[in-house]
This record gives C-alpha cells, structure tokens and sequence, in this order.
C-alpha cells in the first residue's frame, strides 16, 4: 500500500504545563497518512510513504524514523526551497481544553505538492492508496492533487480516504464540499459519527451518514468510545463492533491507527468483523502512548485477540504495556 501526506516533527513537552512554561522539548514525529503506513509497516505489510520535505535537518528526521518502522521512502521528495513543517503540543490530551498546539506547517514543502510534481506513479502503482482530509486543506494544489488521484479512469488504485476534516487548516471556506466530493470518489472512507455531524450536518448515527455517502464500497463510521460500524455491499445495514476499554494515555494517532488496523485486515483478505476488530486493537495501541505513533501488536497477537468470541471481547482491559501477548491475556482472563 502507500499513503500521500504531509508528516512534520513533533515537539512534545518534558513536562506538564502551558507551551509558555514549558521548559523543553522532545523530538517526535507525526502525520495521518505517514502514520498509517508506518504501522502497517511495522505489522509486516509493504507500505510507501509518498511526500515532499525541506531540504533540512528536520526533513532528514522524518526520512529517517519512517524509513526505521520499514516504509519505503524513495517517492519522497526534498524541496530546497521550502522548509519541513513542525509543530508544538502540550501534554495534555487534545480533547481537553487546556490542550494547546501550535502548527509551524504554512509555506512548508509538503503544501506544495501538486500534479506535476508529486510521485504520481507511485502512487498508482499502489494495491490500496490511502489519502485523507487534512491534505486537501493545505493548498489548492494539493487539492488538485487528490482530485487528480481519487479520478476514476483504468489503472487507478482503490482509495482509502480518512476525512480528518480540520476546519482551522482551511483558509477558504470549511472545507465540507470538498470532503464530500473526495469522500464520495473513495472506495474505503473513514469518518467519525460526530465528525459527519460537524462537518456535514447528519444526524440519526451512521445509518444517516451512509445515506449521505452510499458510493464508497465501504464506509466506516467510527462512534468514539461506543465502537465502529462498517458498511458494506454485502452488509448494507452494517456491522458493528464495540471499542476496547483501554486505559487512555493519549487520543492523539488513534484514529491513524484504527485506519491502518482495517486496512492491514483488508489487504489480508480477513472478514468486515475481523477488520473492525483489527482497527480497535490498532487503535488501543496508540490509545495507552503518549506520541502520535505507537508500533502495532504482533500479528499472532492480533489475530488471537481479533479471534476472540464476543464475551471474552468485551472483557479485555488494556493499559500501557498491553501489546505483551501475556499483560492483554491475563487482564482478559483469557485461558
């Protein structure tokens, strides 16, 4: 698979407190589609990472570390003449209010990628291509760049579309009609309930939002700490799955990380329950790390948890550390 889109390095704070306390910083990185190959990577699929960096330190950072989980890194480009885009956070979770970020990303390399300059057979020579909302916002022509690969024509790869709609990244508008549009382009697309609901106006829960997206093959409609719903065509009401209770250290990546869980038991072939179990066991991952990229279970491990009945499903606790085969069994009391 590959994934096109912007990763910036990421300075998390040594300590709890404002940006303007803050003493230091350590060095991470972050980014939707970078994260989402990453961790199908580190799960052992083959996974690109597609993009442009600055000529820089930084941008031989983010090279580096995505090249480290196993993603293939050569359609990445370096502009000379633009720098790599980096942001600040505090501590604090981002869906509380004293979160703070400041995003350094305006002018950067990557918001200048466009048709002409973008890695396009790469990205085409994709099995699944994964793009998502937030590059669509960052120029016009990156929006042209996602019209230009979600086109439908022959040799075109299925599209995963993640909307990740950021209203404060866009500067001309709110972006809605242009989600839509490239939601609607997609094969696979992944929307939050409450997302939809914001950024299109559904109401009446994921049945109302496949009314409004009925064209993606498979839609997934994630309902937050409740679980997810994927439709289908051989599942036009759906198919629910509930969400792990896990101990949560950061939301920051967990959707990221439930995409590449679906995705990884797509490309495997496995069933839509499979896949949305996948996603939740992805996704608890980075729920129980403190960075935006938190490297998956192991595949035995997965498929095991994945595999359980629903009882023994709705047992498990997971916290910090859960990714040890025998810490998740012995808080699910599986035998």
């Amino acid at each position: 698979m590959a994934a096109l889109g912007e990763s910036m390095v990421t300075f998390l704070p040594s300590r709890p407190g404002r940006l303007a306390d803050v003493p230091s910083f350590d060095r991470a990185i972050g980014g939707a589609e970078s994260n989402v190959a990453c961790a199908l990577a580190a799960f052992g699929h083959t996974a690109r990472w597609i993009s442009r960096v600055g000529a820089d330190g930084f941008g031989d950072h983010l090279v580096e570390r995505i090249a480290g989980y196993g993603v293939d890194v050569t359609a990445v480009r370096r502009d000379p003449g633009r720098p790599t885009g980096v942001y600040f956070r505090t501590a604090g979770d981002r869906g509380t209010g004293a979160h703070e970020v400041a995003y350094y990303r305006a002018g950067s390399a990557a918001s200048a990628m466009s048709v002409r300059n973008a890695d396009l057979a790469a990205a085409r020579a994709a099995r699944v291509l994964h793009l998502s909302g937030i590059t669509a916002a960052l120029s016009a022509k990156c929006r042209e760049l996602l019209y230009e690969l979600t086109a439908p024509g022959p040799g075109r790869p299925p599209v995963s579309f993640d909307v990740n709609h950021r209203p404060g990244l866009w500067r001309d508008g709110d972006g809605a009609d242009v989600l839509l549009e490239l939601a609607r382009r997609a094969d696979i697309v992944f929307v939050g309930e409450d997302e939809a609901a914001h950024t299109w106006g559904t109401t009446g829960g994921p049945a109302a939002v496949r009314r409004l997206l009925p064209e993606p093959h498979v839609l997934v409609v994630k309902e937050g700490a409740r679980g997810a719903t994927a439709f289908t065509r051989a599942r036009p009401d759906g198919s629910f799955q509930p969400a792990l209770r896990t101990a949560v250290v950061a939301t920051t990546g967990a959707g990221d990380a439930f995409a590449a869980g679906f995705l990884s038991a797509t490309l495997r072939g496995l069933s839509v329950e499979a896949r949305l179990r996948h996603g939740h066991l992805f996704a608890a991952a980075a729920l129980t790390t403190p960075g935006d990229l938190a490297a998956p279970p192991a595949r035995d491990h997965a498929d095991r948890l994945a595999a359980l009945d629903d009882g023994a499903w709705g047992r498990l606790r997971l916290g910090p550390g859960w990714t040890r085969a025998e810490r998740a069994e012995e808080e699910a009391n599986i035998p």
